[in-house]
């Protein structure tokens, strides 16, 4: 091999070395986002604590309506029907709520061992005296592939497992745990419906309490 060959050679290697260096650099960026993204038990708490109560003011009919609704509801283990969770979903609107990407294998709804971490992190967050007694949605959401009966049905079993995990890790009374599935219908990226941020389970304190001893 020349000289010159041996070169042009060298300065491949060299760039090659270069290129394989930034594509490590770029995927261990990727990665550390992604876990500062997650949320912790603290970020889950803090976001679903109830906002202060403003001294003075009166509970109106529909608050009064909304907690009895929820009262129902309570400990329900079959499947919402469409004007529960249609119920539902319009009181979580304006409550405090977060998102979790709950990861599940294609066409199942059990939890694969990488979700396992955020959900410990739910549990321990349900789990604090500052949440105690309270009712808390598992909204189950889908992307948009495939059809609304199908995504429908894989949302609640997917509530169901997220449910059916907190009750058997950290003995949360099943009362306050209700699940819904809405499966495509409230994408929370609509102008990319197969994006993954759409699958997700959507956690929101409903704020009923059952007594002040509990």
């Amino acid at each position: 091999m020349t000289r010159q060959s041996t070169t042009r050679w060298s300065r491949f290697g060299a760039t090659l070395a270069t290129l394989v260096l930034a594509g490590a650099l770029v995927t261990t960026a990727n990665h550390a986002s992604f876990a500062q993204q997650r949320p912790t038990s603290t970020d889950i708490l803090e976001a679903l604590k109830p906002a202060p109560k403003t001294r003075g003011l009166t509970t109106t009919p529909k608050q009064m309506e909304d907690q009895k609704f929820l009262q129902t509801i309570r400990g329900r283990t079959r499947a919402l029907t469409l004007d529960e969770r249609t119920k539902v979903a319009d009181i979580a609107k304006d409550k405090q709520k977060i998102d979790l990407e709950v990861y599940f294998d294609y066409n199942s709804a059990e939890i694969v061992q990488r979700a396992v971490p955020d959900l410990m992190e739910l549990g321990k967050a349900l789990s604090s005296p500052d949440l105690r007694g309270g009712t808390f949605l598992l909204g189950g959401h889908t992307d948009a592939k495939g059809g609304e009966e199908y995504n429908q049905k894989l949302s609640e079993r997917r509530a169901a497992s997220v449910k059916r995990f907190l009750l058997e890790k950290f003995q949360i009374p099943e009362e306050s745990l209700v699940t819904a599935g809405y499966g495509k219908e409230q994408l929370k990226k609509p102008d990319q419906p197969f994006a993954g941020e759409n699958r997700r389970v959507q956690i929101v304190n409903l704020e009923v309490k059952q007594s002040a001893s509990k």
